[in-house]
C-alpha cells in the first residue's frame, strides 16, 4: 500500500490545527466578534435552509453511516492482521482531521465566544442563598399559575396535546417574540428533527443535540411531552451559536416563556424551578423540603413522571456515555463538564431580579 501525500498533509494539520484552538480560546473577542456575530450566521443559515426541509434527520444518517465504516476499518485491519499499518493510521487521522475542522469552523468555534451575560448585561457575581430562595419562590408562584390554568385542578398533571412537529413550529413563534426585545437572539429558517436515534439517546440519558456538521437540531421524541418544549428550545439556542450548555438552556427558556403559547409557558418555569430547586436542595435540605411543600401536587406528579421515564432506560454503558461526554465538553472550555447545566442558575437569578426588582 503506497503513502498517499494528501493523507500525511491533512494528518500532519490535526496538531496544528488544535494549537490554534489554543490561541482562539484567549480570544473571545475576536470570535464574537468575527464569528459568532460574523460568519457563523451565514454558515448555519445556509445548513438550515439546505436540509431544513428534509423530512428525516440527515445528521443522524450521516452519523450511522460514518459509526459503520469506523467499525469496517477496524474489523478489516484486524482482518488483514494489521498489514500496512501505519498508512491505514494515517488515512484515519487525515479523516479525523478534516472532521475536527468541519467542527469548528462550522460551529464549534461557539464554544470560546464572549460570556452570554456579558452579551445581555447581567452582572456577573456570585449569588446568596437568599437570592436563591426569592428567585426560586417567584419561578414556583409561576409554575403553579400555570399549571392550574392548564388544569383547573393542583392535583391533576399537565398532558401536553400537541405532537413533536407541532411543537416544532409553535416553538419558531417563541423566538420571534424574544427577538423583538433581544434581537442578538433572532431565531430564522427551522430545521428541527425528530432523532432517528432517540431509542440510543434514551439510553444515553439525552434529550437531544445538535449535529454540528448538518446544523439540524435533533431531539429524543421520546421524552416526556412535558419537557419537549424547553428541549426543543434548547437545541434551537445551540443552532443560532449558543454552545455552552448553561447558555442554550437560559436561551431555551426565554424562548419557551416568550411563547404565547400556555403549554411552553409551563416548560419554561418547569425547567427553571428544576435546576433552581437542586440548587437549593446542594445548599439548604430543609430549605429545598419547605419550598417544594409549596408546590402543586399535580406538579410534582409531573416530576415524578419524569423521573420514572429515565430510570427505565438506566444501564451500565449510560456512565460510561456521560464520561465521555463530560470530557468533551472540558475539552471546550466549560470546565465543570455535565454540570455546567447547572450554571444556568447564575442567569436565572440575573434575569428575574432584574425582571421583578428584586
Amino acid at each position: 500500500m503506497k503513502w498517499n501525500k494528501s493523507h500525511i498533509y491533512l494528518a500532519i494539520f490535526l496538531p496544528i490545527q488544535m494549537l490554534l484552538m489554543q490561541l482562539v480560546e484567549n480570544n473571545p473577542t475576536f470570535i464574537e466578534r468575527y464569528y459568532s456575530n460574523g460568519v457563523y450566521p451565514y454558515i448555519s443559515s445556509f445548513f438550515r435552509i439546505l436540509l431544513g426541509w428534509v423530512p428525516f434527520s440527515v445528521g443522524d444518517v450521516l452519523l450511522s453511516i460514518g459509526l459503520l465504516v469506523f467499525l469496517r476499518f477496524i474489523y478489516l485491519l484486524i482482518k488483514n492482521k494489521f498489514r500496512y499499518f501505519l498508512p491505514k493510521i494515517v488515512r484515519l487521522i487525515a479523516v479525523f482531521s478534516v472532521i475536527y475542522f468541519c467542527f469548528y469552523v462550522f460551529w464549534g468555534l461557539n464554544y470560546y465566544r464572549q460570556p452570554l451575560a456579558k452579551n445581555l448585561n447581567y452582572p456577573q457575581q456570585k449569588y446568596s442563598t437568599e437570592q436563591l430562595q426569592k428567585v426560586t419562590t417567584k419561578i414556583i408562584s409561576q409554575l403553579n399559575n400555570y399549571h392550574i390554568s392548564i388544569t383547573k385542578n393542583d392535583t391533576l398533571k399537565v398532558e401536553n396535546p400537541y405532537t413533536q412537529e407541532e411543537m416544532y413550529a409553535i416553538a419558531v413563534s417563541g423566538y420571534n417574540n424574544l427577538s423583538k426585545d433581544f434581537p442578538q437572539l433572532k431565531y430564522q429558517f427551522s430545521s428541527v428533527k425528530s432523532s432517528l436515534m432517540s431509542l440510543v439517546q434514551s439510553y444515553n440519558g439525552t434529550s437531544g443535540y445538535l449535529n454540528p456538521l448538518t446544523g439540524e437540531a435533533q431531539v429524543n421524541d421520546r421524552i416526556p411531552k412535558t419537557s419537549y418544549p424547553t428541549t426543543t428550545c434548547h437545541e434551537m439556542a445551540h443552532q443560532i451559536g449558543f454552545a455552552a450548555e448553561n447558555e442554550a438552556n437560559f436561551v431555551g427558556f426565554l424562548a419557551a416563556n416568550y411563547n404565547k403559547n400556555i403549554y411552553f409557558k409551563y416548560a419554561s418555569y418547569r425547567m427553571a424551578f428544576g435546576y433552581c430547586i437542586s440548587e437549593v436542595r446542594k445548599r439548604d435540605r430543609k430549605l429545598s423540603k419547605k419550598l417544594w411543600q409549596s408546590v402543586n401536587k399535580g406538579i410534582i406528579k409531573d416530576f415524578n413522571a419524569s423521573y420514572d421515564f429515565w430510570q427505565q432506560y438506566k444501564n451500565p454503558f449510560e456512565p460510561l456515555v456521560k464520561k465521555g461526554y463530560n470530557a468533551y465538553l472540558k475539552a471546550n472550555k466549560q470546565e465543570k463538564g455535565v454540570e455546567s447545566y447547572n450554571y444556568v442558575v447564575d442567569l436565572f437569578i440575573s434575569h428575574f431580579e432584574k425582571k421583578h426588582k428584586f
